[in-house]
């Protein structure tokens, strides 16, 4: 995936339906996914900002939400790739959302989410996104449509959570 938008065909969100925009609204991250530069970056980092409602949901109904996050941003990413016709563009961070949100359930389950974990699964999860290992790049370069623009990032937040949960079961317990 190239995340240097700058050789992107603009958004012309006039020209979208009232529907489109609100769509590709969201699928931009509300607009976090717009920044000229590490747009995925901005797009995980404006995602911390959901912490305090998985905090207040605790870690059940967390899960469910971030589920439907998770489905609800199939339709999103792919609707989002079609009306501006480029697939998985590094502006689509939706995607971005739902990876940084599973690799912060592993602190909700421990009751450890603290903002030093919350940077460490940051971390975590934009090294997994970037680096892409095994299954990531085969889900990044197999899977197509909005499927395949999510399946790379819940994969990737489910590496960075497996992470955490090691770290603190291995080396805080």
């Amino acid at each position: 995936m190239d995340t240097n938008i700058l050789h992107k065909p603009p958004i012309h969100f006039k020209q979208m339906t009232w529907f489109d925009r609100c769509i590709v609204f969201c699928g931009v991250g509300f607009g976090s996914g717009l920044s000229p530069k590490a747009p995925g970056t901005f797009g995980s980092a404006f995602a911390l900002l959901f912490t305090p409602l998985w905090l207040y949901l605790g870690f059940n109904l967390s899960v469910l939400a971030i589920f439907i996050m998770s489905l609800v941003g199939i339709y999103i990413c792919g609707q989002t790739a079609k009306v501006i016709h480029v697939h998985d563009d590094g502006r689509i961070v939706w995607d971005e959302f739902a990876g940084q949100s599973i690799t912060l359930l592993p602190l909700l389950y421990l009751q450890q989410l603290n903002w030093l974990w919350v940077i460490v699964g940051f971390i975590f999860f934009r090294i997994f996104d970037i680096w892409k290992p095994f299954p990531i790049s085969w889900a990044d370069q197999k899977v197509t449509g909005g499927l395949g623009i999510m399946l790379d990032d819940i994969i990737a937040g489910l590496w960075a959570a497996l992470c955490i949960f090691m770290i603190h079961f291995y080396f805080l317990t």
